[in-house]
C-alpha cells in the first residue's frame, strides 16, 4: 500500500516541486525531499492522507512558503568564514614568523633593535613619537630605518635561503 502510494505520487510531487522551486528560491530536489519526509512522518503517525494528491499539492506549497520565509530571514555573512585564512595552522605559522622576526630584531646592532621594536609596536606610534622615545631627530628616522631594514634583510637572508 505505502509503496504504491509513493509510486503514484512521485510524478505529481516532481511536477509541483518544479513549479514552486523557482519562486521559493529553493531547489526542486530540496522541496521534494522535504515533502517526502513529511509524508513518511505522517504515514508513521496518522496514516495516509484521505486525498493524497491534494495533500501533496498543499505540502509542496507549504514547504515553498517556508523556504521563502527562511530566505527572507537569513542574512549573508560579510565575508565567508571559511575564507578568512586564519585557521589554527595559519595562526601558528604567523606566530612562528613573528617570533623569528622579533628574535632577528633583537640581534641587530646599535639603535636598530629599539627602532625596529618601536616600528613593529602594536601601539602604531608616529615617527614623531618614535623619534622622541629614541632621542633622535625625526629627520634622521627615515635613513636610520633604511639602514636597520638593510641589516635585518642581510640577517634574515641566510635563514630564508636555508628553508
Amino acid at each position: 500500500m505505502t509503496h504504491e502510494l509513493l509510486t503514484t505520487l512521485r510524478p505529481l510531487l516532481t511536477a509541483e516541486a518544479s513549479a514552486e522551486a523557482h519562486a521559493s528560491g529553493a531547489e526542486r530536489g530540496d522541496l521534494e525531499q522535504a515533502v517526502w519526509l513529511r509524508l513518511l512522518e505522517r504515514l508513521e503517525t496518522t496514516g495516509p492522507p484521505a486525498d493524497p494528491r491534494r495533500w501533496v499539492r498543499r505540502a509542496v506549497r507549504s514547504e515553498a512558503r517556508r523556504c521563502r520565509r527562511r530566505a527572507r530571514a537569513e542574512q549573508p555573512y560579510a565575508t565567508e568564514p571559511a575564507d578568512d585564512g586564519a585557521g589554527p595552522e595559519q595562526r601558528a605559522m604567523a606566530a612562528v614568523r613573528r617570533s623569528e622576526l622579533h628574535e632577528a630584531v633583537r640581534r641587530l646592532p646599535g639603535r636598530c633593535p629599539g627602532l625596529m621594536a618601536a616600528l613593529l609596536s602594536p601601539a602604531d606610534l608616529t615617527y614623531r613619537e618614535i623619534a622622541g622615545e629614541l632621542g633622535i631627530s625625526q629627520g634622521n628616522l627615515g635613513p636610520e630605518r633604511s639602514r636597520c631594514l638593510g641589516c635585518l634583510r642581510r640577517l634574515l637572508t641566510p635563514e630564508v635561503a636555508a628553508r
